[in-house]
């Protein structure tokens, strides 16, 4: 539905850290699903688990976070260039499958919540037929400059 030049439109991440290739489905306000195409290439898999590759989970819970970034920023139509959107809670998130190279990585994300400018999104991610993981995460858009300190 979306390539990756209307992605990064909405998802201010590149590469390497860009973590989604294509948007299959999108519902403003609603719902988005993304696909991931997990490469051997990738630099994590030169020291995670190099013998048997595996894709982290914590690069699956980013993938999962851009996806909603893309689904919050194109639904508000456009990302503010003043804010910063930032993953503020991870919650009820489960693994079941392992994600290996060759696999294609799919994420739903659905809007539960949306408060102003934070937003809290349930989301799920499988492999073919097969769940690989699920949980919740938490938004806030955040303006001004980004100085990593505390608030």
């Amino acid at each position: 539905m979306f390539s990756i030049e209307e992605i990064t439109r909405y998802v201010p991440h590149r590469y390497p850290f860009l973590l989604i290739d294509r948007v299959l489905e999108f519902e403003a306000d609603r719902s988005v699903k993304v696909l991931k195409n997990v490469s051997i290439n990738e630099a994590q898999f030169q020291g995670h688990f190099p013998e048997k590759p595996v894709f982290p989970g914590v690069y699956i819970i980013e993938s999962m976070a851009q996806a909603s970034c893309f689904l919050l920023a194109k639904s508000a139509g456009g990302i503010d260039p003043d804010a910063v959107y930032v993953l503020g809670k991870v919650a009820k998130m489960s693994f079941f499958e392992l994600v290996i190279p060759g696999d294609q990585l799919i994420t739903t994300v659905q809007i539960e919540k949306k408060l102003g400018d934070n937003a809290m999104v349930r989301v799920r991610s499988t492999v073919g037929d097969k769940l690989a993981a699920k949980g919740e995460l938490m938004f806030a858009a955040r303006t001004g400059k980004v100085t990593g300190e505390g608030p």
